[in-house]
């Protein structure tokens, strides 16, 4: 007997209802939150602060796209996992279809009868009461198994439709956040960038410690004093994106490379925010680094994030917490690739790298020291 024959055995057992699963729950919950990422996205039109809203957007969609990826995941291998144990049970399975069947089609003066007379008669009737309800119980386990697979099953189908709305609005909320901070004019200014300085500073510069030391050069007048401190915040400073760290300072890559900042993991196309109030002081392509930012949170702090595709905001403007700051490259994967996929959970779905160098009285130290981080890695 086939395993998809078995949903035959659910017609003998109605009213088996199965408590939802992990799984099931978590993409359900995922689907809620990629509507309600559906109604900010909506509601951000008429927001006071539109480049903050968008950005909580679009952070509530990659956390919805990231939730609804690992409860299919998950789904598919508590499918498996159910499956292949039904396939190991399909003996028993018919073992026990048979007995149930044998029961209820034989005749009640049948069952009174035996050899032995009235007493045997009893024994019988004795010996079925014992049994039957353990027969009903492994009836009962089987109706539920069967529901699970069929709703694990229902619900990965009707994932698709979500997720193409939640793909289709994290994309339309990045096109309005561009738009948004283009037309942005409220932002404090310390200081205007000197576009010829900053191509000189470039064109003179090999390493990132020779631009970072050169930083003050590329305004066209003086950089205002600023009293902004986030030492309170030492070690509790959140990272600036949805990441998994892939290597830490001073730790050697696969490509022999030994850096003083951390390396992460991220998905394509993930939104960067500012993880403080900051000043930016550089924004733009440096040598082999890509695009990069570089944030002053406090006077001789430097945030470097390198490897984004896109950039926000201009040189000399002070963005509070949270403000987007670029987004990292790569294509956002289909419909196909994320079904595909979703029993994978090895994190290959993290194809971009961020770099993070932390450099205080211009020298590099431990991003540890400032980023929360697992520890564990």
């Amino acid at each position: 007997m086939k395993v998809r024959a078995l949903f035959l055995a659910i017609a003998l057992f109605p009213g088996g209802a199965v408590a939802q699963s992990d799984p099931s729950q978590a993409a359900l919950e995922a689907a809620a939150l990629l509507e309600q990422a559906s109604v900010a996205l909506t509601e951000a039109d008429s927001a006071r602060d539109r480049v903050s809203a968008l950005t909580e957007t679009i952070q509530a969609y990659e956390t919805g796209l990231a939730a609804m990826r690992d409860g299919l995941r998950r789904a598919a291998l508590r499918e498996a996992q159910l499956v292949a144990e039904l396939q190991v049970r399909e003996q028993d399975v018919a073992q026990l279809l048979g007995v149930l069947q044998t029961i209820e089609t034989t005749a009640p003066p049948v069952l009174m009868l035996h050899p032995s007379g009235p007493l045997g008669a009893a024994r019988t009737g004795m010996m079925l009461s014992e049994v039957t309800p353990g027969l009903n119980a492994r009836a009962q386990s089987l109706a539920q198994d069967l529901t699970e697979v069929q709703t694990l099953r229902s619900l990965q189908q009707s994932a698709a439709d979500t997720l193409t709305e939640g793909l289709t609005g994290v994309q339309d909320a990045r096109t309005q956040l561009s738009k948004a901070i283009a037309d942005r004019t409220d932002l404090p200014q310390r200081f205007v960038e000197d576009p010829v300085r900053t191509a000189i500073l470039i064109s003179s510069t090999e390493t990132l410690d020779g631009f970072a030391s050169g930083l003050s050069q590329i305004s066209g007048g003086e950089i205002a004093e600023t009293d902004a401190d986030v030492s309170t915040q030492k070690g509790q400073i959140e990272l600036p994106t949805q990441a998994v760290i892939l290597h830490r300072a001073g730790e050697t890559d696969a490509a022999g490379v030994t850096r003083p900042g951390m390396v992460l993991g991220t998905r394509p196309r993930a939104l960067v925010v500012s993880p403080t109030a900051a000043t930016i002081r550089y924004r733009g392509p440096l040598l082999d680094l890509g695009n990069l930012v570089i944030l002053e949170p406090q006077p001789g702090l430097l945030f470097v994030f390198a490897g984004l595709q896109e950039v926000y905001g201009q040189a000399g403007q002070v963005i509070p917490e949270g403000a987007p700051v670029g987004l990292m490259p790569g294509e956002t994967p289909g419909i196909g690739a994320i079904m595909s996929t979703s029993g994978d959970g090895t994190g290959t779905d993290r194809s971009e790298t961020l770099y993070i160098e932390v450099r205080q009285d211009n020298s590099p130290v431990d991003p540890d020291t400032w980023f929360r981080t697992n520890k564990d890695g």
